[in-house]
């Protein structure tokens, strides 16, 4: 999100997560977001940082001026880069890129550093790809730690994952194809799910 009119758009809708991303590479960088605008949306939707490989600075900057209730880390961070912002209040939401050959015992290292995972789908761009990745894959997820679904989620798949038997899932992450061109969100559709 970062165009003004849609963000109050998308915030009618009462989402529980609202996503800001900070990656200067990606096409939805928001970096001139409204910052008043991110500041003042309701309490119940935690406003959260998408980053990906940034420092901590980087991180303290856009957390204070847009009061981030969250951040999303995409890239190499290590446990201990994400335990120190979890120490300092926000919600740390670590995300991994699954392809066959991922080693999900990777994850046992996270465990007291994060507070849910995002599983997406494996890209060089570090997301916002547009595709599915396999879900069976996620069987071989040993840890309890509550997870974030991503990677290409579209309206047709919204039934199969309702249909997901594991208490972990904590939540749906919708980008790519709920967007009308990169960076804006399509009302009319996200309105189909948020009733």
């Amino acid at each position: 999100m970062r165009d003004t009119a849609n963000i109050l758009e998308i915030a009618a809708l009462e989402p529980d997560y609202m996503g800001f991303i900070f990656y200067p590479l990606s096409s939805r960088y928001a970096g001139e977001v409204d910052a008043e605008i991110v500041r003042q949306l309701p309490s119940s939707i935690k406003k959260t940082g998408v980053f990906v490989n940034a420092d901590l600075a980087t991180i303290a900057k856009w957390g204070t001026e847009l009061q981030l209730d969250a951040v999303q880390l995409h890239g190499n961070e290590s446990p201990e880069f994400c335990l120190k912002i979890k120490e300092k209040g926000i919600e740390v939401i670590k995300a991994f890129g699954i392809h066959a050959n991922f080693d999900f015992k990777s994850l046992e290292n996270y465990l007291d550093a994060v507070d849910y995972f995002l599983f997406d789908t494996s890209t060089a761009q570090h997301g916002g790809s547009g595709k599915v990745f396999d879900w069976e894959l996620l069987r071989q997820n040993n840890t309890n730690k509550p997870f974030f679904l991503s990677g290409g989620i579209d309206l047709d798949q919204l039934d199969t994952i309702a249909q997901i038997n594991d208490s972990r899932l904590y939540a749906v992450d919708l980008n790519s194809k709920f967007e009308l061109s990169p960076g804006i969100k399509d009302y009319s559709k996200l309105k189909k799910i948020f009733k």
